[in-house]
C-alpha cells in the first residue's frame, strides 16, 4: 500500500486549516452584525420604510474604495419621518450605545463619509418624496428631495426652457450629496458652486427634528450644512435656482504642453467681461490613447489627422471650455479666442442642441503667439 508524500499531506492540513479560519470570521462578522445590542430597537421602530439587515455590504463601500466599514443595517426610507424616526432614536440611545447614522447618496464619497462602522447607512435613493416640481416666473426654481438625481433635475427643467446655474461635472449624483460638500465645476467662477444657489433647503437635524431653513430662516443651520459634510444635519430636500437654458453649446477642449500658457489662458478667460460660460482646467498623463478618444463624438468623414497626434507617456494640460448661445445670435465665440494662445491647427467641429456639446480638437498645441489665435476664431465661426 502507498501513502501520500508527507507535503502532500501537510498542504491539506493547512488549507482545511486556513478554510476553517474563513469560515470562522465570516461567522463572527454576521453573528457581530445580525446580533448587535442596537439591533432588537431598530426593528421596533415605526417606519413607512424598512431596514435590510443582511444586504448592507454595499454600504460599506464608495467610490475612494479607501475605507470599508461595515454597517449593522441599511434603512431604505420612503418619507423623511423615517429619516426622523433613525437619528432621534440614536439621540436618545445617548453615546453610549455607539450606535452612528449615515447618509448615503450614489456613493461618490472619497473618505468612508457615508459610511457608518456598525451603525446605519440611510439609502438616500430610495426616499419618496413630492415629485420633482418646477416653478418658472421672474425668480425660476425647482423643488426636490435631497435623493434626487441632478441629471433628472435637467431633463426635468429643460421641459420649462430652465437649467440650473451650477452644475458638477458628473450629473448621476443626488442633490444632498453635493450640497453636503459643495458641488464645484466649470461654472462656479460665474455662479459660485452649487451651494451658492440654493435658497431654501429641509434638513433633519441631529436630534431628529425636521426644520426648514434659509438666509432669512434658521440661517446658521442653513451656512452649517450646504458644505458641511453631513455633520451638521441630512439635507431631504431642497430649492435650488434656476435659469433659462441656452438653445445650443459649444464645447471646446484646447491641449497645452506649456504650464505657462495653460495658466495665463485660464486666468485671463475667467478674469475677461465677454468670456465663456464653463471654464476648467485640467492635467492629463496620457497612456491610453485618450486624445484620440475625443474622436469618438465625430462621424467617419472627420479628418483622420487626429489620430497621428503622438502624445503617450506626455504630461498635457487642458482647457476645457463651453459657449452657450441661442440660435440668433451670429458671433457664437467672442474676442476672447483673440488672446488664447494656443497654435494653430486641427480643429473638428459640431454643432448641437444644449446638453451636448461642439468637440474642438487642437492638435499639438505650443506657445507660439498672439496672433495665431485669431485664425482659429475665424475658422469657428
Amino acid at each position: 500500500m502507498r501513502y501520500p508524500p508527507i507535503y502532500f499531506l501537510k498542504q491539506m492540513n493547512m488549507l482545511v486549516i486556513e478554510g476553517f479560519m474563513v469560515l470562522l470570521v465570516s461567522c463572527l462578522t454576521i453573528r457581530t452584525n445580525l446580533c448587535s445590542p442596537n439591533t432588537p430597537s431598530l426593528k421596533t421602530l415605526p417606519l413607512h420604510g424598512h431596514f435590510d439587515f443582511h444586504e448592507v455590504h454595499h454600504a460599506a463601500r464608495d467610490f475612494g474604495n479607501r475605507y470599508q466599514f461595515l454597517p449593522v443595517a441599511v434603512l431604505h426610507p420612503k418619507t423623511v419621518s423615517d429619516i426622523a424616526t433613525i437619528v432621534k432614536h440614536v439621540w436618545d440611545l445617548g453615546p453610549r450605545s455607539e450606535l452612528t447614522v449615515s447618509a448615503r447618496g450614489h456613493g461618490h464619497s472619497l473618505q468612508g463619509q457615508s459610511q457608518a462602522h456598525r451603525g446605519v447607512v440611510i439609502n438616500m435613493e430610495s426616499l419618496k418624496g413630492p415629485q420633482i416640481q418646477i416653478h418658472t416666473g421672474s425668480s425660476p426654481y425647482v423643488d426636490a428631495s435631497g435623493g434626487e438625481l441632478w441629471i433628472n433635475i435637467l431633463r426635468e427643467s429643460l421641459k420649462y426652457g430652465l437649467a440650473p446655474k451650477s452644475w458638477t461635472d458628473y450629473l448621476h449624483l443626488t442633490i444632498g450629496g453635493t450640497l453636503s460638500n459643495a458641488g464645484i465645476s466649470g461654472q462656479a467662477f460665474r455662479h459660485g458652486p452649487q451651494i451658492s444657489n440654493v435658497h431654501q433647503l429641509e434638513v433633519v437635524t441631529g436630534k431628529g427634528e425636521v426644520v426648514n431653513c434659509s438666509e432669512e430662516q434658521n440661517e446658521d443651520l442653513f451656512h452649517s450644512v450646504l458644505g458641511g459634510l453631513g455633520q451638521f444635519g441630512i439635507i431631504t430636500r431642497a430649492r435650488i435656482f434656476l435659469e433659462a437654458a441656452p438653445a445650443r453649446v459649444k464645447w471646446i477642449r484646447v491641449l497645452y504642453s506649456d504650464f505657462t500658457a495653460f495658466t495665463q489662458d485660464q486666468e485671463h478667460l475667467m478674469s475677461a467681461e465677454n468670456t465663456f460660460d464653463y471654464i476648467e482646467g485640467f492635467v492629463i498623463i496620457n497612456r491610453t490613447g485618450l486624445l484620440n478618444n475625443w474622436r469618438s463624438s465625430f462621424n467617419s468623414k472627420d479628418p483622420v489627422q487626429a489620430s497621428q497626434f503622438k502624445s503617450d507617456g506626455k504630461t498635457l494640460f487642458c482647457l476645457e471650455l463651453a459657449k452657450y448661445f441661442n440660435l440668433d445670435k451670429k458671433d457664437l465665440i467672442t474676442e476672447v479666442s483673440r488672446t488664447m494662445a494656443y497654435e494653430q491647427s486641427l480643429i473638428l467641429r459640431k454643432q448641437v442642441e444644449f446638453g451636448c456639446y461642439e468637440l474642438l480638437y487642437i492638435h499639438e498645441p505650443y506657445m507660439c503667439g498672439r496672433e495665431t489665435a485669431s485664425a482659429l476664431r475665424q475658422r469657428v465661426k
